[in-house]
């Protein structure tokens, strides 16, 4: 006998819920829910802020750093990430229960400075990219003579 569970998991629930009604409120409805054939996912983040840098860190379970791919134009930063299901079937077995499916990640925001691309970097590990965006310094004063 397999029991198979019906429901998810609680604190993934009660974490949906609170994203319901986030920046991509909208989206979620009059947007595409598939990206070639694959489930769109908005992937959870943490902003940190210091006087040179923001981090910035992303959950995106199942993917390498090779599948990511990260855009900055100013102040706004574009993640985007896809995994694809790997079937590991041997010959003889039969798939009695399965929830893993590929999936697409998306994410874009926009924070207060603008950005450093040149400086910026990023680390992928154990599934959660973590991005370092130093903030873009202003020209320093110069002083003009009038003529």
């Amino acid at each position: 006998m397999f029991l198979v569970p019906v429901t998810r998991n609680l604190n993934e629930m009660t974490r949906s819920f609170d994203r319901l009604f986030d920046d991509n409120f909208f989206d979620r409805f009059f947007a595409p829910s598939t990206r070639e054939g694959s489930l769109l996912r908005s992937p959870a983040l943490d902003v940190s802020e210091s006087d040179r840098f923001y981090t910035v860190k992303l959950d995106l379970p199942g993917i390498t750093k090779e599948d990511v791919k990260i855009t900055i134009e100013g102040n706004r930063v574009n993640v985007e990430a896809q995994t694809s299901k790997k079937e590991e079937k041997k010959e003889g077995d039969r798939v009695v229960y399965t929830e893993r499916s590929s999936a697409s990640y998306a994410r874009s925001f926009m924070l207060p400075s603008e950005l450093d691309q040149a400086e910026s970097e990023a680390k992928m590990e154990n599934g959660v990219l973590t991005l370092t965006l130093p903030k873009k310094r202003s020209a320093a004063a110069a002083q003009i003579s009038v003529k």
